[in-house]
């Protein structure tokens, strides 16, 4: 359970820096603030929105259910 924990930190931490920026951001440093017509697709922002969310309530599941056992 610690290790997908780990992975799955990994992972959202990466999904989090993936999307677009409001402003000047982290994202800007990855090419986040670059005007393209690839870059500003409303779906695969969507998307990506979702594989957030997914990958959040994993990793929250994953804790709680660490939290239960060491307890």
């Amino acid at each position: 359970m610690q290790v997908a924990l780990i992975l799955f930190s990994f992972l959202l931490g990466l999904l989090v820096l993936m999307h677009k920026g409001k402003g000047g951001g982290l994202s800007d440093m990855f090419g986040g603030g670059m005007q393209s017509s690839v870059g500003g697709s409303s779906v695969a922002e969507r998307n990506l929105d979702r594989m957030t969310i997914v990958v959040a309530l994993i990793w929250f599941g994953i804790v709680v259910a660490l939290g239960l056992l060491m307890k």
